[in-house]
Protein backbone atom coordinates (compact mmCIF):
# COMPACT_ATOMS: atom_id res chain seq x y z
CA UNK A 1 0.00 0.00 0.00
CA UNK A 2 1.33 3.39 -1.08
CA UNK A 3 1.45 5.65 1.78
CA UNK A 4 2.02 9.57 2.21
CA UNK A 5 5.42 10.53 3.77
CA UNK A 6 4.77 11.71 7.05
CA UNK A 7 5.70 15.27 7.56
CA UNK A 8 6.25 15.88 3.94
CA UNK A 9 5.11 19.41 2.70
CA UNK A 10 1.49 20.10 0.98
CA UNK A 11 -1.20 17.75 0.26
CA UNK A 12 -1.69 15.19 -1.99
CA UNK A 13 -4.38 12.79 -3.49
CA UNK A 14 -4.75 9.41 -3.78
CA UNK A 15 -7.18 6.53 -5.10
CA UNK A 16 -8.65 3.18 -4.62
CA UNK A 17 -11.02 0.71 -6.73
CA UNK A 18 -12.79 -1.87 -5.06
CA UNK A 19 -14.82 -4.68 -7.28
CA UNK A 20 -18.07 -4.84 -5.26
CA UNK A 21 -19.00 -7.74 -7.51
CA UNK A 22 -15.81 -9.91 -6.10
CA UNK A 23 -15.45 -8.57 -3.29
CA UNK A 24 -11.55 -7.82 -4.22
CA UNK A 25 -9.26 -4.80 -5.26
CA UNK A 26 -9.73 -3.96 -8.40
CA UNK A 27 -6.23 -5.04 -9.72
CA UNK A 28 -4.69 -4.01 -13.52
CA UNK A 29 -7.47 -0.63 -13.71
CA UNK A 30 -6.28 1.73 -15.98
CA UNK A 31 -6.76 5.51 -14.81
CA UNK A 32 -5.94 8.60 -16.00
CA UNK A 33 -6.29 12.46 -14.29
CA UNK A 34 -6.66 15.13 -15.79
CA UNK A 35 -6.63 19.12 -14.65
CA UNK A 36 -9.12 21.30 -15.70
CA UNK A 37 -8.19 25.43 -16.12
CA UNK A 38 -9.99 27.43 -18.19
CA UNK A 39 -12.11 25.23 -20.76
CA UNK A 40 -7.92 23.31 -21.13
CA UNK A 41 -8.01 19.69 -20.51
CA UNK A 42 -4.30 18.83 -19.41
CA UNK A 43 -3.27 15.10 -18.76
CA UNK A 44 -1.39 15.27 -15.56
CA UNK A 45 -0.79 11.26 -14.89
CA UNK A 46 -1.80 7.91 -15.72
CA UNK A 47 -1.76 4.76 -13.70
CA UNK A 48 -2.34 1.15 -13.31
CA UNK A 49 -3.87 -0.35 -10.16
CA UNK A 50 -2.03 -3.17 -8.22
CA UNK A 51 -3.07 -5.68 -6.55
CA UNK A 52 -4.52 -3.88 -3.63
CA UNK A 53 -7.01 -1.60 -6.34
CA UNK A 54 -4.30 1.35 -5.31
CA UNK A 55 -1.92 3.27 -7.10
CA UNK A 56 2.03 2.85 -6.18
CA UNK A 57 2.49 6.66 -5.57
CA UNK A 58 -0.14 9.42 -5.08
CA UNK A 59 -1.47 10.94 -8.09
CA UNK A 60 -0.58 14.40 -7.24
CA UNK A 61 1.70 15.42 -4.44
CA UNK A 62 4.34 18.45 -3.63
CA UNK A 63 4.70 20.84 -6.57
CA UNK A 64 2.58 19.34 -8.49
CA UNK A 65 -0.71 19.65 -5.78
CA UNK A 66 -2.53 22.54 -6.61
CA UNK A 67 -6.03 23.76 -6.08
CA UNK A 68 -8.08 23.70 -8.77
CA UNK A 69 -10.70 21.16 -10.70
CA UNK A 70 -9.82 17.63 -11.52
CA UNK A 71 -11.78 14.82 -13.28
CA UNK A 72 -10.04 10.85 -12.80
CA UNK A 73 -10.97 9.22 -15.47
CA UNK A 74 -11.57 5.19 -14.82
CA UNK A 75 -11.03 2.51 -17.83
CA UNK A 76 -14.03 0.62 -15.99
CA UNK A 77 -14.98 -1.97 -19.11
CA UNK A 78 -11.50 -2.67 -20.14
CA UNK A 79 -11.18 -4.01 -16.14
CA UNK A 80 -14.38 -5.18 -16.71
CA UNK A 81 -13.74 -7.28 -19.62
CA UNK A 82 -10.66 -8.61 -18.05
CA UNK A 83 -12.18 -9.44 -14.98
CA UNK A 84 -14.52 -11.90 -16.26
CA UNK A 85 -17.63 -10.09 -15.74
CA UNK A 86 -20.77 -10.70 -17.86
CA UNK A 87 -21.14 -7.71 -19.68
CA UNK A 88 -23.15 -6.70 -22.61
CA UNK A 89 -21.72 -5.41 -25.57
CA UNK A 90 -21.09 -2.30 -25.55
CA UNK A 91 -20.46 -2.97 -21.88
CA UNK A 92 -22.70 -0.60 -19.48
CA UNK A 93 -19.96 1.19 -17.93
CA UNK A 94 -17.12 1.86 -19.81
CA UNK A 95 -15.24 4.90 -18.78
CA UNK A 96 -16.22 6.65 -15.71
CA UNK A 97 -14.93 10.43 -15.48
CA UNK A 98 -15.31 12.20 -11.78
CA UNK A 99 -15.09 15.34 -11.58
CA UNK A 100 -14.20 17.16 -8.19
CA UNK A 101 -12.42 20.10 -6.99
CA UNK A 102 -9.00 20.60 -4.81
CA UNK A 103 -9.09 23.58 -2.95
CA UNK A 104 -6.65 23.13 0.44
CA UNK A 105 -3.17 22.75 -0.94
CA UNK A 106 -2.18 20.81 2.86
CA UNK A 107 -5.00 18.09 2.64
CA UNK A 108 -5.41 14.78 1.92
CA UNK A 109 -7.45 13.95 -0.98
CA UNK A 110 -8.56 10.37 -1.42
CA UNK A 111 -11.00 9.71 -4.53
CA UNK A 112 -12.19 6.19 -4.05
CA UNK A 113 -14.50 4.08 -6.65
CA UNK A 114 -16.48 1.01 -5.95
CA UNK A 115 -17.04 -0.63 -9.14
CA UNK A 116 -19.52 -3.06 -10.60
CA UNK A 117 -20.60 -3.84 -14.11
CA UNK A 118 -23.98 -2.03 -13.60
CA UNK A 119 -23.10 0.94 -11.27
CA UNK A 120 -20.45 2.75 -9.25
CA UNK A 121 -20.05 5.18 -6.40
CA UNK A 122 -17.42 7.32 -5.04
CA UNK A 123 -17.09 10.06 -1.87
CA UNK A 124 -14.55 11.55 -0.45
CA UNK A 125 -12.49 9.69 1.65
CA UNK A 126 -9.50 9.64 4.14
Amino acid sequence: MATHAAGGAGGWLSTHVLDTATGRPAAGLALSLWRLEGGARTLVREAVTNADGRCDAPLLQGAEFRPGLYELVFAAGAYLRTSGAPLTEPPFLDEIPIRFGLSDPAAHYHVPLLLSPYSYSTYRGS
